[in-house]
């Protein structure tokens, strides 16, 4: 139907059916011309639970959306300047203890190394931490600190805690200069509501 009408000469049915049609193809036009959004709430502080955030910020970056990333509790740790980040194997029965050396039948064998074993062992978080590090090097994966670094230079928003920050004692000195903004939770909410998807990790 034309966009241009005689609207003086046309039955309430075919204006009815033309408003229609041009309110279809202006929120079309409008849904497609809008930035999706994403908003991400980090909430742990380990190496195997920083990658989540980091890899799901800066690929929605990368894909032209508009990300920010809450860090709270112990996700704070994230935006600190020293990334000493260790894993542990205590209470994470899903993590799969593989070896990132030998030859390829040890390498595929899972270690399924029982909670009551690893915490009695001294120095086995260093062992794990040390483990994973190997095993994410020689597949290529990216070091959390890159991770970091592109997703600031997408542009990602890193919103940290400032609850956090005066619960726990810590010093603004201790993290990044890229932190983008000291809010707590009843900033950080209204924004993640106006969010496509939000998620907390």
């Amino acid at each position: 139907m034309s966009g241009n009408l005689d609207i003086e000469n046309l039955d309430q049915e075919t204006l009815n059916k033309w408003f229609d049609e041009r309110l279809e193809q202006k929120l079309q036009e409008r849904e497609d011309a809008r930035t999706p959004q994403l908003s991400l709430i980090a909430t742990k502080g380990t190496m195997d639970m920083a990658y989540p955030p980091f890899i799901l910020a800066s690929t929605a970056a990368a894909l032209g959306w508009e990300v920010s990333c809450f860090f709270t509790f112990y996700g704070l740790n994230l935006l600190k300047k020293d990334l000493d980040l260790e894993i542990s194997p205590l209470g994470n029965p899903a993590m799969p203890m593989k070896m990132p050396f030998g030859p390829d039948w040890f390498k595929k064998v899972q270690w399924n190394i029982p909670n009551a074993l690893s915490s009695n062992i001294p120095g086995f978080e260093k062992f794990a931490t040390s483990m994973m590090k190997q095993t994410l090097s020689s597949k290529g994966v990216a070091s959390i600190q890159e991770l970091r670094e592109l997703a600031i230079e997408a542009e990602v928003k890193m919103v940290a805690c400032q609850m956090t920050v005066d619960l726990f004692g810590f010093d603004r000195n201790e993290f990044i200069d890229d932190v983008t903004d000291w809010v707590g939770a009843a900033s950080f909410l209204p924004e993640a509501q106006k969010s496509d998807i939000c998620l907390f990790i």
